[in-house]
């Protein structure tokens, strides 16, 4: 079983679109660049530029982009998922990928979803990830912080866990973490509150616009960001991708889900390799590949030796 997952908004780096596929780039790359360029109305390579990806438009359409094209190319090899996971925006690739909404829909749906983020928080927000304590501990340092803005947003892994805010308070829980024995805090390449109480409008809003968008059954398990279980129905799909921004992920979850349902190979579409490192302490038996830079047939061929056995 080959689940495929796909990152989300911190994975970008200043020119991950050109270098899709590495020095031989897939077809389907350039075709699906020139697909979103056309629904979106903008040229779509020259959103992954350094200051470029200083809004989150720019990033949250460029993973979405990068995503879709790799899995049509994965497909032209022959490769295809039997499941689909994606973290915050990367759920929308996954639903793509696994047939509930169009590419085209997902782009206008994806976009709409950046710009409000964007424009309820310009300025003065972001993210923080915490490694070394559990989401009890990190509960407890937000407590104790008094802040007034600041959430825990996902749940990457048992001792690695994300906190949105505000600027301030997320510089006060950096400094009470460590205190408390956290081996690491660092603020994430975001700019947005993503996934707390923070986009509870935005989400609304997008809700209502998703209503108008055409969704299907899944043609494989979808698993949310939510609840961390599989979806299969095109509403509850629907609903995901509406609301996940103003709910945490718990991403941990979500891959011990992917290895009860028999996932043998976890493929990381681009950019990055930082959901297959992170279910390398939750799947420690389950084959990893990450695309990267990596060739398209290449990556393939390892694909399929992995599943094999």
């Amino acid at each position: 079983m080959i689940a495929f997952l796909f990152p989300g908004q911190g994975s970008q780096f200043a020119g991950f679109l050109h270098t899709l596929g590495g020095t031989t780039p897939h077809a389907r790359f350039a075709e699906t660049i020139e697909e979103a360029s056309d629904v979106l109305h903008t040229d779509v390579l020259s959103l992954d530029h350094a200051d470029a990806l200083d809004s989150t438009v720019a990033v949250q359409i460029g993973l979405l982009v990068a995503g879709v094209a790799t899995v049509r190319a994965l497909r032209d090899e022959g490769i295809e998922p039997d499941a689909v996971a994606g973290l915050s925006v990367g759920a929308y690739g996954a639903a793509v990928a696994c047939n509930a909404v169009s590419f085209d829909d997902a782009l206008r749906l994806l976009h709409l979803r950046a710009q409000l983020m964007e424009t309820a928080f310009p300025h003065g927000y972001g993210m923080l990830a915490v490694s070394g304590l559990s989401e009890c501990e990190l509960d407890a340092v937000i407590a104790s912080a008094h802040t007034q803005a600041a959430f825990i947003a996902n749940l990457n892994a048992p001792r690695q866990i994300v906190v949105a805010g505000a600027d301030a308070d997320l510089d006060q829980v950096r400094e009470l973490a460590l205190q408390a024995g956290a081996r690491k805090a660092e603020r994430l390449a975001v700019s947005v509150p993503s996934h707390c109480v923070l986009l509870d409008d935005a989400a609304r809003e997008l809700t209502e616009a998703a209503s108008k968008i055409a969704f299907h059954a899944p043609s494989v398990p979808y698993i949310s960001n939510r609840g961390a279980r599989p979806l299969r129905q095109a509403d509850a799909i629907r609903t995901d991708l509406a609301t996940n921004l103003r709910y945490p992920v718990r991403w941990h979850d979500s891959t011990i889900v992917l290895g009860e349902l028999g996932a043998q190979v976890l493929v990381e579409m681009p950019p990055g390799r930082t959901l297959t490192q992170l279910a390398e302490d939750a799947l420690p038996g389950v084959a990893k590949v990450a695309i990267e830079q990596t060739s398209v047939p290449s990556a393939a061929a390892l694909i399929r030796a992995r599943a094999a056995g």
